[in-house]
């Protein structure tokens, strides 16, 4: 249990609360204020890997909601396999690409 006051309503609350870890938001602002200005939601942000071996990329992709996240993660992986486009829907679901990193395009020295 971990106390800290409200920076709006200045009441205490425990952050480690099961209903503060579900809507999330910043440490100082308690679950009520934080759903109340919908503003202080924390961003869901998934890893993906494109490739395999020492080349593989990392992607890494922000969504607007845990569901959105499972969903985009449920449709990469049964669109698996060689030679696919992994297009089966992954359009239609919102994200912000956060970052990348990318493999080296000159492995072990060869061009």
């Amino acid at each position: 249990m971990k106390l800290r006051t409200c920076k709006h309503c200045e009441i205490e609350f425990d952050v480690y609360s099961q209903r503060k870890q579900q809507l999330g938001g910043y440490m100082n602002v308690c679950a009520d204020c934080t759903e109340e200005l919908q503003q202080e939601r924390k961003s869901v942000i998934r890893a993906f890997t494109t490739g395999e071996g020492k080349m593989a990329c990392i992607q890494f992709l922000e969504f607007e909601s845990e569901a959105d996240a499972n969903e985009y993660a449920r449709i990469w992986e049964s669109n698996r396999g060689w030679n696919n486009r992994r297009s089966g829907g992954l359009n239609s679901i919102r994200f912000r690409k956060v970052g990348e990193n990318s493999g080296n395009q000159n492995h072990k020295g060869r061009l």
